[in-house]
């Protein structure tokens, strides 16, 4: 990373060991992803109920222009748009760079972030940022530098954590400072008003819909295997990013889809399942709390991590909609892992939901998030032997015996000394989560309940 950009700038910043301050996971990002990228988190601004900051950063003002129509578009619905680049002719005098809340930093070419390709978007409702730097000619090594546009490289990451979004902005802020610092003072008491707001980030569901689509649209265009993988690696990490935001914003456990992935590794070892279920049953905990997220428009709001309500008895035989387990569903290497945290909340007597299915009608794999899951909320609310014979009075009714079973051997373990890994997997290199039994069909359950009408 280059000294003095704000990407390094940030690293740094993180690796101080200060409190709050975790080490940021970096990946490297085809060009062609960057652009669904930013496309993407950049339309949700068209649809947010918040005007935001936008602060960007397009290393030369040619490739602003490029986007610069559809920066007019956002400057419709932005509070305000700050756009960093060198100057190149036509960069001023596009209409876009004439409206009263755009605002042009043209910057030295010798400075790094002039190398740097960013996109930050600061609301109440709605924060997400990309932050990337161009690799350096020596990064590329003996292939060089490709001759394809779509090709070129750049290292970095993107989140929709709102508190590190800020941060940056922050950052950013601190650089423009040396061009402009009226403009610099004029961006510090915006970022104060918005974080004095109530903030409910509840528009993160409709984002990562975009990006999946966004990304999905990609693989049409370009027909090339690394590209394509560093496509549908992103579309994975929409995903995880949203799972990652719903456990920070539950104070009361904010490590519950790593404990939950951390058990169900065990469970499934112990249990001698094959390396492909293991890793499938590893994905679904992390994206399990996505199952209980009661609508689209209330991902992060307080209650979304409640169980799914109670199916209505009257009701008419239905396929079960359960709101973010559609969401993976977007994404088709996925459906496997969204039929195993639909049904985590079945119950092994028939008398779950949200399908009623009974016995080995449930999918194994959810037979065992439901369990795990169930189980490792109760050890926060009490201790590891509570929390077991809680598990093991519902055996056979509303868990599989052999389950809770195999739970109590881990427990056992677990008190003589077993330590379970408790990590969140790098985001940004989440690809080697997927394999060809992701997309499975795991029960044609439109058949199963049409049946039980």
């Amino acid at each position: 990373m280059l000294e003095g950009s704000i990407l390094k700038d940030l690293k740094v910043a993180h690796q101080s060991g200060e409190v709050g301050k975790r080490p940021l996971n970096f990946g490297v990002y085809y060009k062609n992803t960057l652009v669904s990228l930013c496309h993407a988190l950049e339309d949700c601004i068209l649809t947010c109920q918040s005007a935001p900051l936008v602060i960007t950063a397009f290393q030369r003002g040619k490739w602003y222009l490029v986007e610069a129509d559809r920066y007019g578009d956002i400057a419709n619905r932005a509070d305000q748009i700050v756009i960093m680049a060198t100057a190149d002719a036509g960069f001023a005098e596009h209409p876009t760079s004439q409206r009263s809340n755009v605002t042009l930093v043209d910057l030295d070419p010798t400075d790094p972030v002039a190398q740097e390709w960013h996109l930050m978007i600061l609301a109440p409702s709605y924060t997400a940022m990309v932050l990337c730097q161009e690799l350096s000619p020596e990064d590329y090594g003996t292939q060089g530098v490709p001759e394809e546009d779509l090709e070129r490289k750049f290292y970095g990451f993107w989140t929709f954590e709102q508190g590190l979004v800020e941060e940056t902005v922050n950052i950013a802020i601190a650089h423009i400072d040396r061009y402009n610092p009226d403009l610099a003072n004029q961006l510090r008491a915006k970022v104060a008003e918005i974080s004095a707001q109530s903030s409910d980030q509840d528009e993160i569901y409709q984002a990562v819909s975009m990006v999946v689509n966004y990304l999905q649209d990609g693989h049409s265009k370009h027909k090339h295997e690394a590209l394509d993988n560093n496509l549908v690696s992103n579309e994975l990490q929409a995903f995880l990013r949203l799972a990652q935001l719903i456990d920070q914003t539950d104070v009361s456990n904010p490590n519950a889809a790593a404990e939950v992935a951390s058990l169900s590794v065990a469970m499934a070892q112990l249990l001698d399942l094959p390396a492909w279920q293991v890793n499938r049953l590893r994905l679904s905990a992390l994206l399990h709390r996505l199952a209980f997220l009661q609508r689209a428009d209330s991902v992060l709001s307080p209650g979304s991590f409640g169980r799914v309500t109670e199916p209505d008895p009257d009701a008419a035989p239905s396929c079960p909609i359960v709101p973010g387990a559609q969401l993976l569903r977007n994404m088709g290497r996925l459906n496997a892992i969204a039929t195993i945290i639909t049904h985590e909340s079945e119950h092994w007597n028939g008398k779950g939901q949200p399908a009623g299915l009974a016995g080995d009608e449930i999918p194994l794999e959810s037979r065992i998030l439901g369990l795990l899951s169930e189980f490792q909320q109760r050890v926060t609310q009490s201790n590891l032997t509570d929390a077991l014979a809680q598990c093991q009075a519902e055996a056979g009714e509303r868990w599989d015996t052999k389950l809770v079973e195999a739970l109590t051997l881990l427990v056992s373990a677990i008190q003589q000394g077993l330590s379970l890994p408790i990590q969140m997997p790098k985001i940004a290199a989440g690809m080697w989560l997927l394999d060809s039994h992701s997309d499975e069909e795991l029960l044609n359950l439109s058949e199963k309940v049409t049946e039980r009408g």
